[in-house]
């Protein structure tokens, strides 16, 4: 990290960078499941957000959504999703649970879902998950 020696120190296992990606050999290549950082802990089960926003994505309503992990007393986290629905579309929270559960594991699907105009983007057009984590956090405390 620029200029801070004591957290690139940090990143370091030997001579191995631990960068928090996270993937899978696939034959001969590398599939990428996302960031460690993002990893949803519910009820015992580490759920990688990428695959949910992938099959939300599949729905013919959705146009783009977020995952996250919101604090759970029960569960430590919930897997809530943030969805922004294409123009004129229309989708309920439990058709798109509904989705998710008929094509991912059981404990995957979204316990909560939220309908937003617009989520925080960055310039390259990628979600923001911590902004998004960051508000699934003041929901809890409210």
């Amino acid at each position: 990290y620029w200029k801070k020696p004591e957290a690139t120190a940090e990143k370091f296992r030997g001579d191995w960078l631990v960068t928090g990606d996270r993937g899978v050999m696939e034959g001969d290549f590398i599939r990428f499941l996302g960031r460690e950082d993002d990893v949803i802990s519910s009820g015992g089960y580490r759920i990688g957000p990428a695959e949910i926003e992938d099959c939300l994505m599949t729905h013919s309503a959705v146009a783009t959504v977020g995952v996250v992990g919101k604090p759970d007393a029960l569960r430590h986290e919930i897997v809530k999703a943030y969805v922004v629905l294409k123009d004129g579309a229309e989708a309920s929270a439990e058709e798109l649970q509904t989705w998710v559960k008929t094509r991912l594991a059981s404990y995957s699907y979204p316990r909560e879902v939220e309908f937003l105009e617009a989520l925080p983007m960055t310039v390259t057009g990628k979600v923001i998950r911590k902004e998004l984590k960051a508000r699934a956090a003041e929901e809890e405390k409210t």
